[in-house]
C-alpha cells in the first residue's frame, strides 16, 4: 500500500543520512510526549556544558515524538516513529513560528525477519534516516541509546546493492517524464580523485531492463549482473574504459538516488515502500 501523500511529502526529496538500529527494550508507544520532554531536557543539559549547536544564539530546542502508523508494511511491523527537534530564538516574538532543525525517523518496512521472534519488551524499527546536522543526530542517538538499551550505527551502502537499486529502480514505470538514470563510479588508486558520470535515457534504460527480466515482480543477481554488463560494455565501446574497474559510488533515477556513504533522497511516494523495504533489508543483514 502506498503511504499517505501528506505523511509522505515531509520524507520526499530530503537527502537522508541511513543508521541501523538495535531493537529498542521498553519503547511504550503511550508515552512519547514524556520521551518528547526527557530529550528535551537532555539536549539542554547537553548545550549546558558547552556543546552548544548553534555558536553565540540562545535557542530554546522544542521535541516532537508521533508516530506514523501508516508507515509499515505487514501486521508484524512496528508503526514508523519520527522524532523533530525545532527552535525558538528566545529574542524572537512567541508568536513567530519554530523552526524544524532536525529530523529523524526509525521504520521498519516488511521486517519480518527481525520482528517475528521478538521478545515482547523490545521493538524492532531496524532502519534510521537522519536529515540536519550531524551534532542533533549525535545527541539524539545518545539519547536513544542510553534510554532503551540499544546501538544505532551508519549503514553504508555497497556497490553490489547499488546495482540492484539502480536495476530496480530503472524498471520502475512512472506517469511523468523522468529523469536520466545516472552512474557515477570512482576510479581507484590516482593521486587526484576521479569520478565518472554515466548517464542512459530512462527510456532506454528501462527497455534494456526489460529484456534481461525473466520473470516481472521478479529480481536475481544474475540479471542484475547482466543489465550491469550491458551498461559496461556499451560504456566500453564508446569510451573504452573499462568500468568493471572502477567503483559504483551513486545511483540516481526518477525514483530515488542513493549514494555508497549511505545517503537517500526518495523522488516518489508511489515507491516510497520499495525503496524502504530494500533500506529495510540492508539494515537488518548488518544487524544480524
Amino acid at each position: 500500500e502506498s503511504a499517505d501523500p501528506q505523511r509522505a511529502a515531509f520524507l520526499l526529496r530530503k537527502a537522508w543520512t541511513l543508521y541501523s538500529v538495535t531493537p529498542l527494550y521498553r519503547l511504550q508507544r503511550g508515552r512519547l510526549r514524556e520521551y518528547a520532554r526527557l530529550l528535551g531536557a537532555f539536549i539542554a543539559a547537553e548545550k549546558q556544558k558547552g556543546l552548544a549547536v548553534e555558536v553565540g544564539v540562545e535557542l530554546d530546542i522544542k521535541v516532537a515524538l508521533s508516530s506514523l502508523a501508516d508507515l509499515r508494511g505487514s501486521e508484524l511491523d512496528q508503526a514508523a516513529l519520527l522524532v523533530q527537534l525545532s527552535s525558538r530564538s528566545r529574542a524572537s516574538s512567541r508568536s513567530s513560528e519554530d523552526k524544524l532543525v532536525w529530523s529523524g525517523w526509525f521504520c521498519s518496512m516488511f521486517g519480518d525477519d527481525l520482528s517475528e521472534n521478538m521478545p515482547e519488551d523490545f521493538t524492532s524499527l531496524p532502519l534510521f534516516l537522519s536529515h540536519g546536522p550531524e551534532s542533533y543526530m549525535s545527541l539524539v542517538g545518545s539519547w536513544f541509546q542510553k534510554t532503551f538499551d540499544c546501538c544505532f550505527r551508519r549503514l553504508a551502502i555497497s556497490p553490489q546493492n547499488l546495482s540492484w537499486m539502480v536495476a530496480m529502480w530503472a524498471g520502475c514505470k512512472l506517469e511523468r517524464a523522468a529523469s536520466a538514470v545516472e552512474l557515477v563510479f570512482s576510479v581507484p588508486r590516482l593521486s587526484q580523485p576521479l569520478d565518472i558520470s554515466y548517464a542512459i535515457h530512462p527510456e532506454d534504460a528501462k527497455a534494456l531492463w526489460d529484456t534481461v527480466q525473466k520473470t516481472p515482480g521478479e529480481i536475481t543477481q544474475e540479471e542484475v549482473d547482466v543489465f550491469m554488463d550491458c551498461l559496461y560494455a556499451h560504456f566500453h565501446r564508446h569510451f573504452k574504459i573499462h568500468l568493471s574497474a572502477t567503483k559504483l559510488v551513486k545511483v540516481s533515477t526518477a525514483v530515488a538516488s542513493a549514494h555508497c556513504d549511505g545517503i537517500v533522497k526518495i523522488l516518489q511516494s508511489q515507491y516510497l515502500p520499495g525503496v524502504l523495504m530494500l533500506l529495510t533489508e540492508l539494515a537488518i543483514s548488518q544487524i544480524q
